[in-house]
């Protein structure tokens, strides 16, 4: 057996916390080592040669490399093994420079720590046995988990590629937090224009099979065949028999808040969520009818001419296969209960950015005219305040949401320009605008408009007659601020929705710091993830603007593609096995599994 050993300095990444030529010299003198070198850039053209010179040379049949992590360039080594006619599952990779160059500045305790785990890598390399790729069949079917515009778009790519597709939504009607929005920054398009037409091609699309009211509750298999269980929940509204004609409103005795509208208008509690909604079937909420089971009041039955209305609906679970997985489970708004410095909640004139969106939309609860929810009452100034809860590491987001500067200077023109002589104030900490004609359109509305930014964070908002008192300090001038307001919106930042949260522990899936899906490698697999044949798109795996949601969608569409196009895949050779010697039986990790499994069927 003939090892080589191969030390990337990674330019100064490396080398300039541990001493590469001094571990490549000890490991000279490991055992069945025939070769150790050190080289500035191993994953470049020459290094790669370097090695495949060696193994002709020195007949090497194990290839040890100490480098970056093996999430960068395994299948960039594996390949160099390939061509020189070994095995690729007989490399080892040592990651010396995020686990220990990265988080160590001490280069003598680098330079330790770091030949310890080349020394273990040597070991384990001289145990590595030969494995050989199988190849399997492909389901020609993809599954969107996802029904906002980043799983619309990615449904609508992957099915007009001739593929069927899945697209499932928790709610009752595709559309996401898009469907909420009155315009978009920075062209101020209709939000619902741009957005409804999409919907409809996705109900009548021949490939695109919609499932509402629905949610993932299993996943198993790999790449190419995953199988896959979606509970749906009863509509208790036969969608292909509901006319709309709504002769069931006027009888439904109930009145409930619409989420739709953020709680400002009411609901009955047999509803459809919004004129567009897709499918365009009316719902009833089990939760706010006065019985279902036992059934109560059947009132809507009644004058229900075509029959739709089905009290008997009972949740069901679709087991079906996929060949790939696009996962687009969108984002939460920050909960801005958590925001009480800000007076939401107590104050009643303090909205959401959400909230803001409903009130000034031509469909909302006001039919576009921007009043006070405490007395009804146009309001004469109204203040901005952007980074409500983000870039607050000691108490909230520690991130920037990214669309917030954006999406307050959009509240701050459509303010402007409903209340011609009303005053609109930003308080800001940046201004971001990175995207295009973003910055255009903020200094439109700072120089055209005389929408006012005062750069400074708000410490408190209080509650005064029936004004709001704002105090913050103008970080330019170093004075205190204090003014009056007559209502206050808060841009709350982007959380991952609870479906992300779900599906990254349903299928394994790593998640960052914050809770957002996290990509193979944030730069150049933007789209996929750790598991071969799942891929994302959208806010799932971070906050981002709808252009950057779209573009994300079509391309973890394509990716999708890119598997269900072939006939037979190569899999992964390594995979777990159970050791029959050492295991005791206890089966705890099968009833872990099915504990889940059976919680999520609930």
């Amino acid at each position: 057996m003939k090892i080589g050993v191969y030390v990337c300095e990674c330019g100064s990444n490396i080398a300039s916390t541990v001493d590469v030529d001094k571990i490549v010299e000890e490991a000279k003198d490991l055992p069945n080592v025939a070769v150790s070198r050190v080289y500035k850039y191993m994953c470049s053209d020459p290094g790669q040669e370097l090695i495949k010179n060696d193994i002709d040379e020195y007949n090497l049949d194990k290839i040890v490399v100490a480098a970056c992590s093996p999430r960068m360039h395994e299948a960039t080594f594996r390949s160099v093994l390939e061509d020189k006619g070994l095995n690729p599952y007989v490399l080892e990779i040592v990651n010396i420079r995020e686990h220990v160059s990265w988080v160590n500045s001490d280069k003598d305790k680098g330079t330790e720590k770091s030949m310890a785990l080349l020394t273990g890598a040597v070991y384990r390399s001289a145990l590595m046995k030969p494995l050989e790729r199988k190849k399997v069949g492909v389901i020609h079917t993809a599954l969107v988990i996802g029904g906002g515009i980043a799983g619309i778009q990615a449904a609508l790519d992957i099915a007009s590629m001739g593929y069927k597709t899945t697209l499932v939504e928790k709610t009752s009607s595709i559309g996401g937090k898009m469907s909420q929005l009155d315009k978009t920054f920075p062209t101020l398009d209709c939000s619902q224009c741009i957005l409804s037409p999409k919907m409809v091609e996705v109900n009548r699309h021949p490939n695109i099979k919609l499932l509402s009211l629905s949610e993932v509750v299993a996943v198993d298999g790999y790449v190419g065949n995953f199988k896959v269980k979606i509970k749906r929940n009863p509509r208790y509204v036969i969608e292909d028999k509901c006319t709309l004609c709504g002769d069931c409103l006027p009888v439904c005795p109930v009145i409930a808040h619409d989420e739709y509208n953020q709680g400002f208008s009411p609901r009955k509690a047999i509803y459809i969520s919004y004129p567009q909604a897709i499918p365009a079937s009316f719902i009833i909420d089990p939760d706010d009818c006065l019985g279902i089971n036992p059934l109560i009041c059947t009132k809507c039955k009644e004058v229900c001419g075509p029959e739709a209305i089905d009290f008997d609906m009972q949740p069901e679970i679709i087991e079906k296969e996929f060949g790939a997985i696009v996962v687009a489970t969108g984002y939460a708004p920050y909960p801005i209960e958590n925001i009480g410095e800000y007076g939401y909640g107590t104050i009643h004139d303090v909205i959401s950015g959400l909230d803001y969106e409903r009130i000034v939309s031509a469909s909302g609860p006001t039919e576009g005219k921007i009043l006070r929810p405490s007395d009804g009452k146009i309001p004469e100034t109204v203040v901005f305040i952007h980074c409500a809860g983000s870039r607050d590491p000691s108490k909230h987001l520690p991130y920037c949401s990214k669309i917030c500067c954006m999406y307050s200077t959009k509240h701050a023109l459509q303010y402007k320009h409903v209340v011609h002589n009303g005053t609109a104030i930003n308080f800001y900490i940046d201004i971001r605008t990175a995207g295009k004609d973003y910055e255009e359109f903020y200094q439109r509305a700072a120089e055209e408009d005389k929408v006012i930014y005062i750069r400074g964070k708000v410490s408190e908002v209080l509650e005064d007659g029936d004004q709001i008192l704002i105090k913050g300090v103008d970080t330019l001038s170093g004075e205190t601020v204090e003014l009056h307001a007559d209502m206050v919106v808060l841009a709350t930042g982007i959380t991952p929705s609870e479906g992300t949260k779900e599906m990254a522990s349903l299928m394994n899936l790593a998640v960052d710091i914050n809770g957002f899906i996290r990509e193979a490698h944030p730069k150049l697999k933007p789209v996929d993830t750790a598991i071969a044949g799942i891929f994302i798109a959208g806010t799932a795996t971070g906050p981002k603007d709808i252009p950057d949601t779209v573009s994300q969608a079509s391309g973890a569409a394509s990716k999708a593609c890119g598997i269900l196009s072939q006939d037979e895949l190569e899999i992964e050779a390594t995979v777990a096995i159970v050791d029959d010697s050492l295991c005791l039986e206890v089966v705890a990790c099968v009833l872990k599994r099915a504990h889940i499994a059976l919680l999520r069927c609930k």
